[in-house]
């Protein structure tokens, strides 16, 4: 991920994204509080609170609903789109002429719009776990199924192709070239094509996949025979690999490169690894208790007192585990640092790009529920509180757009220093502050504004129904009254048609 990637990714989607300098706001409370751009164009525009609401998303879309039942967010391009509704129970989504819905993930529809569907083009439709469909406008090649009556359904589960009749009583599973049937499901079971096996669970099984693996059980899961070639990337000159237990006494994982034995298992054993790098793991009483060595894989855990690994470049601490942890990894020339305790209750993120070894670093810290707090080391600072969501989904957009708001009594936004914003419940009162344009606001709603720039000072009471204001020019004060000063406004940056 670059820098700029990362950075925006520790920006809330909510937050109003303008210029270089904020521009006005217009406060209605509980009405609409409307923020425009320097340049006139209405930004972002909230009603009633957070629930109504039009803004900018960071990765330049348009988001806009009513939190949190329905939110639509539009693609910059103005070719794609998203509506949730009361997300996560339902969302929809499409891409150009291609389109897809779910209920909760259970009921799931994929296809093409409506009268723009190519011959041989696949649909879809699922109601998990009792009906599936798919159409290719080929019955050769569409498939339905009843769970557990009867049916065909492909894709699912980890299989090609399912078939089943009254399941458990009969399944038919194929995957890779081979099939297995099942009469009943799981017990009697006969493999054919590229695999040929056979099984009464949980007595005996075997199972052989030339060039790939032989597999045998007794009893299962108590004891196996396995044989596994090697992968594909393997290092030159590995062997097969030999695999046998009888549990709870005794595993072992042999071949040419690698040595894996388990005594009393998973309590006791030890690991040895020649290639692709050498490794060395010894286990006492685990997981407590474990040390290993090597190339790219270093191990020492004292549990649940100390744990210290590092696994291709993943440096990771905990102390007291669960409750603190520190984790350490670089991600292209991104420097990352991870500090957590108990999980989520704390946790600071911080980044430093390793080519401005001198440049401030750009963090995240969140204390559940009560704050979340972003800085990306280049002015633009963030502050939410309250902030429940955020520590739980950090990488979720769609429950920031949908739910974090609401809950967001208090936020600060500085997208510069002397450029800052600070809202309070819900944008009833605002402070924005620009030393770039000399101009300052506060809002208490549309009760009192009170507006500072270079050409005017201005209060004013019930959004203009009388105020003063002093100009620069050498008029002096002035009482004024049914002043009501909205200006005009340019339609919104974007368009969410």
């Amino acid at each position: 991920m670059t820098l700029q990637g990362i950075t925006v990714c520790m920006f809330f989607s909510a937050a109003v994204i303008a210029g270089e300098a904020y521009g006005t706001e217009q406060n209605d409370w509980p009405g609409p509080v409307t923020e425009t751009s320097a340049t006139g164009q209405v930004e972002s525009r909230d009603t009633v609170g957070p629930l109504i609401f039009q803004e900018p998303a960071p990765e330049g879309d348009r988001v806009a609903g009513f939190r949190p039942f329905y939110v639509r967010r539009v693609d910059s391009k103005g070719k794609g789109e998203e509506t949730t509704v009361l997300y996560p129970i339902y969302y929809y989504r499409s891409y150009g002429d291609m389109y897809e819905w779910s209920v909760f993930k259970l009921i799931n529809r994929f296809g093409r719009a409506q009268g723009t569907r190519a011959s041989g083009e696949t649909r879809t439709f699922d109601i998990w776990p009792i009906y599936f469909s798919r159409d290719t406008g080929n019955p050769a090649t569409s498939t339905l199924g009843v769970f557990p009556i009867a049916g065909t359904a492909d894709g699912h589960f980890g299989y090609d192709r399912i078939s089943w009749t009254l399941f458990p009583l009969y399944a038919k599973m194929q995957r890779q070239g081979y099939t297995s049937t099942y009469a009943p499901w799981p017990i009697v079971r006969i493999t054919r094509g590229s695999a040929q096996g056979f099984a009464i669970w949980p007595l005996y099984g075997q199972f052989d996949r030339p060039g790939v693996s032989k597999t045998k059980y007794f009893l299962w899961p108590l004891a196996w025979n396995n044989t596994v070639e090697p992968a594909q990337g393997s290092p030159p000159g590995t062997g097969p690999e030999h695999q046998v237990g009888i549990l709870p006494f005794y595993t072992a994982e042999r071949s040419s490169v690698r040595v894996d034995v388990s005594y009393l298992v998973p309590f006791f054993g030890f690991t040895d690894r020649s290639a692709p790098d050498h490794y060395h793991e010894t286990r006492y009483f685990w997981p407590f208790f474990v040390q290993g060595w090597g190339d790219s894989r270093q191990i020492d855990r004292w549990g649940p007192f100390y744990t210290h690994s590092v696994v291709k470049g993943m440096d990771k601490t905990w102390y007291l585990w669960p409750l603190i942890r520190q984790t350490k990894w670089v991600d292209g020339s991104i420097a990352q640092e991870k500090n957590q305790f108990f999980f989520f209750v704390y946790w600071n993120l911080q980044q430093r790009d390793l080519r401005r070894p001198k440049a401030p670093p750009a963090q995240k810290t969140c204390l559940w529920p009560l704050v979340t707090a972003w800085d990306n080391g280049a002015g633009r600072r963030q502050i939410e509180v309250l902030s429940p969501f955020e520590p739980l989904l950090a990488d979720n957009p769609r429950v920031r757009e949908a739910w974090s708001p609401i809950f967001a009594l208090w936020r600060y936004d500085q997208q510069a220093p002397g450029e800052t914003r600070t809202s309070l419940l819900w944008n009833a009162v605002t402070w924005t502050k620009s030393e770039t344009a000399g101009r300052s606001e506060f809002h208490l709603g549309p009760l009192i504004t009170v507006e500072r720039s270079p050409a005017s000072k201005r209060v004013a009471i019930g959004g203009g129904i009388f105020g003063f204001e002093h100009r620069t020019d050498g008029q002096g004060w002035r009482l004024f009254c049914l002043e009501f000063n909205h200006g005009s406004r340019k339609l919104y940056a974007a368009s969410t048609k």
